[in-house]
């Protein structure tokens, strides 16, 4: 495979600079699509290569797609439609991908064809698509948000309140009911549907201690409700039809979901913050507020009232009624994920305790 020079500009670690630089609608396809396939899904790679003929079809997609007012690779946009074509395949309305999907049709003339295709007869469905951003919500992402609290624990005692800013369907509100196995540490319920153990590197591991969630809850612009099957689906579409065990975490949860909710509010971050740090809190505990792969799409005015709410309330806080900040979010200089920890009562500093995949396929314990 031959590597567009942006993404040969990602390999040299010029990745956000290359990210920000694109324009074009062209550039940000290609670069979608080479990142999809050097990220284990070629074949949703190939999908959205497809994209590429359509902005020079005349169709009503192509043609909103090839003016797009915004940045588009910022903006998701090839991803915006590769979920709509994803949709439908899992509602049954056109399964012709499946054979895309399942690495039977590989020629990109053929799959350009096909895609094209498609668009054209389900354009009226398809455009709605490209209204929004992809939302996604991987519970994968819990395994490192436990071994946070695994290490909070040992340090604060093991009764916590969490709240997650940026909770999409609330599947990370859930994780007081997943199992974990984190480099041989256990947590949760042992016989939860939805099992986490991703591979473990380092030379340490959290502590085995307890963890009491006396409550989670959550706070999204613009929540998911996984009780809604249509919602459901439309967050799996997101999902790259490749990622399998994503796909099943995914199911799991929203099984989950169907037997009890998630506690979850529509509100901006901010806002939901600056609730919580005024809210009463239990003696004896330590309120997480929490957030994974978020921060990066908050205005920077909301990231500024955050910081500045949490430290604020960190001075407040007391060795009965303690404060902790766990974010698993990446760093922009280097691309890498990174889980780390603020405490209050003792100061603040933040601490890095691991490293992570994206969708939590591993985690890179840092701590002894």
């Amino acid at each position: 495979m031959t590597l567009s020079p942006l993404w040969q500009a990602r390999e040299k670690g010029n990745l956000m600079a290359s990210i920000m630089d694109i324009a074009s609608v062209e550039q940000a396809i290609a670069w979608q699509a080479d990142h999809a396939a050097a990220n284990g899904a070629p074949a949703t790679g190939r999908v959205v290569r497809a994209q590429l003929p359509l902005l020079a079809s005349g169709g009503a997609v192509g043609a909103r797609m090839a003016a797009w007012p915004g940045k588009p690779l910022e903006d998701a946009l090839p991803l915006r439609l590769a979920g709509g074509l994803h949709n439908l395949m899992l509602t049954g309305a056109d399964t012709r991908l499946a054979a895309v999907y399942r690495g039977e049709l590989t020629d990109q003339a053929a799959i350009d064809a096909l895609v094209g295709d498609l668009v054209d007869r389900f354009a009226t469905r398809l455009l709605p698509w490209l209204d929004g951003p992809p939302q996604t919500n991987e519970a994968g992402r819990s395994a490192s948000i436990m071994a946070g609290l695994l290490w909070l624990s040992a340090r604060v005692g093991p009764r916590f309140v969490l709240h997650e800013l940026g909770a999409s369907a609330g599947v990370n509100t859930m994780m007081d009911r997943f199992a974990f196995d984190l480099g041989g540490t256990q947590a949760g319920p042992a016989d939860s549907p939805l099992h986490l153990a991703p591979e473990w590197r380092g030379t340490g591991r959290p502590p085995q201690v307890p963890v009491d969630v006396l409550a989670i809850a959550g706070c999204d612009r613009a929540p998911i409700d996984l009780v809604d099957l249509e919602q459901a689906l439309r967050l799996k579409s997101y999902v790259w039809a490749e990622m399998t065990e994503r796909i099943a975490r995914l199911d799991a949860a929203i099984a989950l979901a169907q037997a009890r909710r998630p506690d979850l509010v529509a509100m901006d971050a901010a806002d939901y913050v600056d609730a919580v740090l005024a809210a009463p809190q239990p003696e004896d505990s330590t309120r997480v507020i929490y957030h994974s792969i978020v921060w990066q799409y908050l205005p920077p005015a909301t990231q500024a009232r955050i910081t500045a709410g949490i430290d604020a309330a960190g001075q407040r806080a007391t060795m009965g009624r303690r404060l902790a900040w766990l974010s698993l979010e990446t760093d922009r200089a280097t691309f890498r994920h990174e889980l780390t920890v603020r405490l209050w009562p003792d100061g603040g500093a933040p601490v890095c305790l691991a490293a992570a995949h994206a969708h939590g396929a591993w985690v890179e314990w840092l701590q002894p």
